[in-house]
């Protein structure tokens, strides 16, 4: 369901995009292939110069290579259109300070320490932050056991998306639904 209609006339500005794309490799590894791309609808004066109506104004890609446990072996970035062209497009190596790190273990955190500020790409570090929550996406079902609409045995645990948003609680009426085993009484804190 699209969001309802504006009650004012409005004109775009400013469209940014962010598309990530998971891929399971040959190897065992997963490639997370993330992009952000602005655009304007209107001729932009940089100090670089002038760009066309929808140029790219940022045209930037990250890739990370993680394990199934979510740990990252690889990490590289190019940017294609920059405000900067020989000045933001020249250090996409930073980016392989994200080697080591895990995606649901502090990584925002971690991200931050390695490459906020003038550590790193403001746009490229942003579009980082995306990275855990593509790969959950992309694991579940394939790494990660989502188990919907299985009969659990006895000794199992509870699958791994309960608890991790407000539609999942575990005493929410979602997961009374379609996952009883699990369900809690509701706390009396809310």
């Amino acid at each position: 369901m699209p969001l309802p209609a504006s009650k004012t006339s409005r004109a775009p500005r400013h469209t940014r995009s962010i598309v990530a794309q998971a891929f399971e490799r040959d190897d065992g590894l997963w490639d997370i292939d993330a992009r952000i791309t602005d655009t304007k609808p209107r001729i932009v004066e940089l100090a670089s110069g002038l760009r066309a109506p929808n140029e790219p104004i940022h045209d930037l890609w990250l890739r990370i290579t993680i394990d199934t446990q979510l740990n990252i072996v690889d990490a590289e970035a190019v940017s294609d259109s920059v405000p900067y062209p020989g000045y933001c497009d020249t250090f996409g190596v930073a980016y392989k300070k994200l080697i080591g790190l895990n995606l649901i273990q502090s990584f925002r955190h971690n991200l931050r320490e390695r490459l906020a500020g003038i550590q790193g790409c403001t746009h490229l570090t942003e579009l980082s932050s995306v990275l855990p929550t593509a790969a959950i996406q992309a694991f579940a079902g394939d790494v990660l056991p989502t188990r919907d609409g299985e009969n659990d045995d006895e000794n199992a645990q509870p699958p791994f998306q309960l608890d991790r948003c407000h539609a999942l609680r575990r005493d929410g009426p979602a997961v009374a639904k379609y996952y009883p085993r699990w369900v809690t009484k509701p706390s009396a804190k809310r």
